[in-house]
């Protein structure tokens, strides 16, 4: 099975789009032992069906996935209706074993069962975004591997925050982790520029921030944003987003922080997450030319790298990918017409492509906002 094979389907009804589905499978290749599945959440309450009618029409007993807001199929982006988005593959059984659902620090030992030891794990992880220990679990997962990457999102619902492994589950993380013998290509897009130099937080109190370099904070905001005065801050305040820098990494590695108030009266801005004096910020634009030139940018890096092991964008290089996207990236950021994903295939090629549209992204062993996460199996 050189290729995966993929399906999709939206219909206004989510029985109809079982149905489809269904029938698509019925031209699954034999050999396919393994599935993917994201639905859009107004599938929330028939997830349980498409899974058992899927397992039935493909005799495939391993399947992860989740609920987005909007589901990522090959050169496709479907939202709002009930719509699902499927990639079949085919592994070997000794090279991957299956997160159940971890909902507690303490289950994640007992957990997991390898079926032999697996030199590196690479894991596709999804997590529900009501737990409050969800990054903590992540975190502490990927830290319990031997040799550790993770990819993936968190769970996008109006409703309930469904998941699979195999059976539905929700409430805390879940997946598949893959033995060194599945190769992967992967990285992200952090959809900003960033700009200006790395600060070091010399003062702050939980998610404000009062000095940057013992200097005022707002000041440099202003000064590396190149705004002349506040009216021009509150104009582009949209466009305005804090990174914090990982430690020990470089200027691009970075998780993404909305800016939500400011005190021009004490020079002081304040962001949605806790900060640490000690650590380092630096300031980001972030608009729908700098999302696209950072994706464009991610894109050519990916093409570079699979040109350099042998293979071209476009040819059998690559079995299928796996990509996920913030949900105010898409039809948010790049257009309503799929522009997001017609990216990936104009620089990459055709090949079977499924994912969703999350409420946080899973790289490393961090959780990101406002990113694109891209997996290839080759």
């Amino acid at each position: 099975m050189d290729k995966f094979f993929s399906i999709s389907s939206q219909h206004v009804t989510a029985q109809a789009v079982i149905d489809d589905c269904v029938r698509q499978c019925a031209a699954a290749p034999t050999e396919a032992n393994f599935g993917f599945i994201y639905a859009t959440d107004a599938m929330m309450d028939d997830f349980q069906e498409l899974l058992k009618q899927c397992k039935a029409a493909t005799s495939i007993k391993h399947w992860v996935g989740s609920l987005g807001l909007g589901v990522i199929a090959s050169g496709q982006e479907m939202y709002d209706l009930p719509a699902a988005s499927i990639m079949l593959a085919n592994f070997d059984d000794n090279d991957f074993t299956m997160v159940p659902a971890i909902t507690k620090l303490e289950d994640i030992e007992s957990s997991l069962h390898w079926p032999r030891r697996f030199m590196t794990n690479f894991g596709v992880i999804h997590g529900d975004p009501l737990n409050p220990q969800t990054q903590v679990l992540m975190e502490a997962f990927q830290q319990r591997l031997e040799n550790g990457f993770l990819v993936g999102g968190l769970t996008s619902s109006r409703g309930n925050h469904y998941q699979l492994s195999d059976e539905v589950v929700s409430g805390g993380i879940s997946g598949v982790l893959f033995s060194e013998n599945i190769s992967v290509v992967t990285n992200l897009s952090q959809g900003c520029s960033p700009v200006g130099k790395k600060h070091n937080i010399t003062r702050a109190k939980q998610n404000a921030v009062f000095q940057l370099d013992k200097k005022p904070a707002l000041q440099l905001l202003m000064q590396d944003m190149n705004m002349p005065d506040y009216q021009q801050l509150e104009k582009t305040a949209g466009e305005v987003f804090i990174g914090l820098c990982i430690p020990g990494s470089d200027k691009s590695d970075y998780t993404v922080r909305n800016l939500v108030a400011i005190d021009t009266d004490n020079d002081i801005f304040a962001i949605n997450d806790y900060l640490t004096e000690g650590n380092e910020i630096l300031f980001c634009r972030r608009n729908q030319q700098s999302a696209v030139d950072d994706m464009q940018h991610m894109l050519d890096n990916i093409a570079a790298r699979l040109k350099s092991s042998g293979g071209q964008p476009g040819n059998d290089k690559i079995r299928g990918g796996i990509y996920f996207s913030c949900l105010g990236r898409g039809r948010e950021q790049f257009g309503d017409d799929s522009e997001e994903i017609k990216m990936i295939h104009k620089t990459l090629g055709e090949f079977p492509l499924t994912g969703f549209f999350a409420n946080g992204e899973i790289h490393h062993n961090k959780l990101y906002g406002y990113t694109g996460v891209l997996t290839l199996f080759t």
